[in-house]
């Protein structure tokens, strides 16, 4: 097979953007080079040499020596018109932002029919886990009934040290910032959104099925305190924030939450920055991948493993969304158990169909009960800062 030779213009270049460079050049077996890098403050200082750098972006768009744009910004509306205007020009595509891909997928989509250019993100979901192109390629027909597990390598890291080593959340989530595991602004992170956006592009992957982030119900770790530590090591478990979806007939459920996990569960043992997921199919049951999840390399590898990919012509088929049985939805069906931390103003018991237990002291309170997912995703209550939530993991 021919490899083609790729001229790539590369927008953005912080920490992923450094990662990709270094990795490129490290490599030297991919067949490619980087022309020219788009970033918005020309005056700061960078580690290569500064004609590689321009601010204005139809240097890059419009040079037609470039073949393949890669997208690493953080805004994803900028993102989205970059990409556009790339594909357009019959640029191949590849990006690392799932906020943009998740918002913007039909659109995405029918321009890489329109155009016919390739449009490649591995990178978008869990960094060095080739979740993407497993799901392509062999899951294409296999029968795959859910996928599970920890997305977001940095509420991960922040996890793994409140429960190790017994430290607050706002010490561990200043160190994560300071490592470079999480932004200034950790909002995303640490509320569960950015693993929901994730879950949108495994979910099209998965089943053929295009979803909206605001379908997808999620909750994050940010309101959980010692009191909740002492309760999970008390009963052995752990805490990961999962992102799940399971496929039952022509219905989807998927959700994103912290949740208890039983120390000897495999995603237990999925620590610090790494992720871990967990698909379930009618064949192959139950497999396991577990990959870095964060950082500049462990995600520069995943953008150089598309590139690289791109030098064979290679692009998404999208058989699944393809031939996806038209009635599929996803839906906020089914009963789940979970903890509640609350405090005397709480007065929403009723929203349970049970209450399995109850405890009460000068320390806190908590109850465990049973719940509609569809009734805590259009409930007022959780939305108080005073009230934390953990689902049990259900198997």
């Amino acid at each position: 097979m021919t490899k083609n030779r790729l001229k790539l213009g590369i927008f953005g270049f912080g920490v992923v953007g450094t990662g990709l460079y270094q990795v490129l050049e490290e490599t030297g077996s991919v067949a490619a080079n980087v022309k020219k890098i788009c970033i918005k403050h020309a005056d700061k200082p960078r580690p290569i040499d500064k004609s590689y750098f321009t601010t204005d972006q139809n240097e890059l768009l419009h040079d037609p020596e470039i073949n393949a744009i890669v997208e690493l910004i953080n805004d994803a509306e900028a993102a989205f018109e970059i990409v556009s205007e790339a594909m357009k020009n019959g640029k191949a595509v590849v990006s690392a932002n799932k906020k943009m891909i998740a918002e913007h997928l039909p659109e995405l989509l029918a321009l890489e029919e329109k155009y016919q250019v390739p449009f490649l993100y591995e990178a978008s979901v869990c960094a060095s886990i080739p979740i993407i192109r497993n799901l392509e390629e062999y899951y294409d027909n296999d029968l795959l009934t859910s996928v599970s597990g920890i997305f977001n390598g940095s509420t991960n890291f922040i996890l793994t040290k409140m429960i190790d080593e017994n430290a607050s959340y706002p010490t561990v989530l200043k160190e994560a910032q300071q490592l470079g595991f999480a932004e200034t602004d950790p909002t995303l992170d640490v509320e569960g959104i950015d693993p929901k956006y994730k879950l949108c592009i495994i979910l099209f992957h998965a089943f053929g099925l295009v979803t909206k982030p605001e379908q997808i119900f999620n909750f994050g770790i940010s309101r959980i305190n010692e009191f909740d530590l002492t309760f999970a090591l008390q009963r052995n478990y752990a805490i990961k924030l999962i992102a799940r979806c399971n496929k039952q007939d022509d219905e989807i459920t998927g959700f994103c939450a912290p949740t208890f996990i039983k120390k000897n569960d495999p995603l237990a043992h999925v620590k610090f920055e790494y992720n871990g997921v967990v698909l379930e199919s009618a064949f192959s049951e139950h497999q396991l991948m577990i990959g870095k999840g964060a950082g500049s390399k462990p995600t520069g590898s995943a953008i150089l493993s598309d590139i690289s990919a791109l030098t064979y012509d290679y692009k998404y088929e999208n058989k699944k969304y393809s031939h996806v049985d038209k009635n599929l939805k996803l839906v906020n069906h089914g009963e789940y158990t979970v903890y509640v931390r609350y405090n005397d103003d709480f007065h929403n018991f009723n929203d349970f169909n049970e209450i399995i237990e109850q405890f009460s002291s000068p320390q806190g309170k908590y109850f465990i009960g049973k719940i509609n997912l569809d009734t805590l995703f259009n409930s007022q209550w959780i939305k108080d800062a005073k009230v934390n939530i953990i689902f049990f993991n259900q198997v």
